[in-house]
């Protein structure tokens, strides 16, 4: 058998090629208007995607897109800016009034492509009166700290905006939007994906100020005061400006783990595409599997892989580095520690966990021995939400660098 981390290495690199624009959107790309065809996109595969969309698109074509910074791809007809992201910037202030600006004034006979990707709630600010940039800001850094789901952050997102929850797609109105989509959401529902700024669904704000209390946000009084006013309902989605209006999930977490799983060596299985809650204990529950498998040849007999998609949640105790896979990781490393046989690999499908370069790492039975060889207690990093130092020492993290693509996180153990 090839070395255990190429085989988990090579598996993520088949479910990132499954998200590749290039390799999906030309099947979902609408009819030629009569009028312009106009391309707008949030994410951290924006860029890719107005690529690939130049690439098979056969007529003129204009638009915006906005990424993170250092994603960014080169087009010929469509504009690509870079902003912050996790916290949003003035850069992202900025693009989000240029999307708003470029649907504006369009007719029943233009066409609006909608290229929609995970890291657009952060990347399109656009606080609505009353609220500043920076308190938009501080409740973004209130939102990262809290170990919500992603559909809880961007429900309350989504009412504080002048942008997200659909209102895009309304100020583009009568011209017809058709959203092409890259989901980094647990179940695949559109809406939630980078706030859904042309996308609106049945959220409300009463459902935005139950998130406030459940997850006992200190947000500033301006969106709190914001949040009890009727301006901050968000659009109806049957409201006739949506009617002709259509939206298609291009790639997913469902589709990437399905080729990877195809790849596999040996006897696959996927355990969800699905899986939300605290990292570390997400990381528990595979880890107990994993040893039962090595222990009892049950529930599924060895050698076998298990795959898992999802997005985790890391409840900020301390000032450490890392995201949510490096504590996965760090986590699933002290569950089988002295084990043989186990491998992992944790990573962000698009190339970046957290807060620094890594998309996440690996972990095996010698990984926590390795972490305390090198000086340091890994019960302690785990505390302190410090992943990445305790995968540093252990010369166990994984670089990829932008991949051009985000379906969210990718799991593969092998228990050989």
């Amino acid at each position: 058998m090839t070395e255990p981390r190429d085989i988990l290495a090579g598996l993520f690199d088949k479910a990132v090629a499954a998200a590749l624009p290039d390799n999906s959107i030309a099947a979902f790309l609408p009819p030629k208007p009569k009028g312009r065809t106009i391309v707008i996109g949030a994410g951290k595969g924006a860029a890719q995607l107005a690529q690939a969309v130049e690439k098979h698109w056969n007529g003129p074509l204009q638009g915006v897109v906005v990424t993170r910074y250092g994603y960014g791809a080169e087009c010929k007809n469509i504009k690509v800016i870079e902003a912050a992201h996790p916290v949003p910037d003035q850069a992202g202030l900025t693009a989000s009034q240029h999307l708003q600006d470029t649907v504006k004034d369009l007719s029943a006979d233009d066409l609006v492509i909608a290229l929609i990707c995970g890291g657009g709630s952060a990347l399109l600010p656009c606080p609505p009166e009353g609220v500043s940039l920076d308190d938009e800001i501080a409740m973004n850094k209130a939102l990262l700290a809290s170990g919500a789901p992603i559909s809880a952050m961007n429900t309350l997102r989504k009412h504080v905006s002048n942008i997200k929850g659909g209102r895009l797609a309304a100020l583009a109105a009568p011209a017809r939007v058709v959203t092409l989509v890259v989901s980094d959401i647990p179940g695949d529902i559109a809406a939630f994906v980078a706030s859904g700024p042309t996308i609106p669904d049945h959220s409300s704000r009463k459902d935005a100020l139950d998130i406030v209390k459940q997850y006992r946000l200190d947000l500033p009084q301006s969106v709190l005061d914001h949040l009890n006013t009727p301006s901050a309902d968000a659009p109806d989605p049957d409201n006739a400006v949506f009617a002709n209006n259509e939206v298609h999930v291009i790639a997913s977490a469902a589709i990437s783990l399905k080729a990877a799983q195809k790849a596999a060596p040996v006897n696959c299985v996927i355990l969800s595409d699905s899986i939300e809650g605290e990292a570390r204990e997400c990381a528990k529950m595979h880890a107990a599997i994993a040893r039962e498998i090595a222990r009892n040849n049950q529930p599924f007999e060895k050698p076998v892989l298990l795959l898992s998609g999802g997005e985790t949640t890391v409840t900020l105790r301390g000032n450490g580095k890392g995201g949510r896979n490096s504590e996965f990781l760090l986590a699933f490393a002290l569950e089988i520690d002295g084990i043989a046989g186990i491998h992992c690999l944790a990573a962000d499908t698009d190339g970046i966990d957290g807060s620094e370069d890594n998309a996440g790492g690996f972990a095996d039975g010698t990984t926590a021995r390795k972490i305390r060889d090198s000086g340091y207690d890994p019960v302690k990093l785990l505390q302190v939400n410090d992943a990445w130092r305790a995968l540093y020492a252990a010369a166990d993290l994984f670089e990829t660098g932008p991949t051009g693509t985000n379906v969210n996180d990718f799991r593969a153990i092998l228990i050989a």
